[in-house]
């Protein structure tokens, strides 16, 4: 299997992951936070989206869906118009609240359609270009690419472990 087959294989697995988290949740358990301080389901999607979103729009010289779709607008979030959630203090955990679940599908799979179209583009001989001069050593298209995977991976995770608490109505117990 060539690389980018493998990345595309590894970005097909996303969409089981994100609507297994969220299926069938509402708004306000959407916006639990299990604990009180962990992060929510709705926080962890959409952070999930956003940094997919920017990340492959800053690799594959393109805008942001979330500034050209109107997901920014129509989400109205007290946060700065380019936020990713990176460094969110609690406070900015606690703004981002959505409607359904739908409103979080509606942005992750026009992301994730962007995303999956971008990536079958590629050859593999296109994942040793440089796009981010700013590392030492300066990352690569692969490394790039790699990181906004395992990013979102573990963020369905935490996503799929927040929403097993708040089904079972409880909080984690201390170990």
């Amino acid at each position: 299997m060539a690389s980018v087959e493998a990345l595309a294989e590894a970005f097909s697995r996303l969409p089981e992951l994100v609507r297994a988290a969220v299926d069938g949740l509402d708004a306000h358990q959407l916006s639990l936070r299990p604990g009180g301080s962990a992060n929510s389901i709705a926080w962890l999607i959409w952070h999930l989206t956003r940094v997919e979103d920017s990340h492959l729009a800053d690799a594959f010289g393109r805008d942001e869906l979330w500034l050209t779709g109107g997901y920014a607008d129509r989400w109205g979030l007290e946060l700065d118009r380019t936020d990713t959630g990176y460094g969110h203090s609690s406070a900015q955990v606690d703004s981002v609240k959505v409607a359904s679940a739908e409103q979080l599908l509606d942005y992750f799979d026009a992301v994730h359609d962007l995303s999956q179209g971008l990536v079958a583009g590629l050859s593999d001989a296109d994942l040793g270009r440089v796009v981010d001069e700013r590392w030492d050593p300066p990352v690569t298209l692969l490394v790039r690419l790699v990181s906004v995977v395992d990013d979102a991976v573990q963020h369905a995770g935490q996503a799929a472990y927040a929403r097993g608490i708040i089904l079972a109505g409880g909080q984690p117990s201390p170990v």
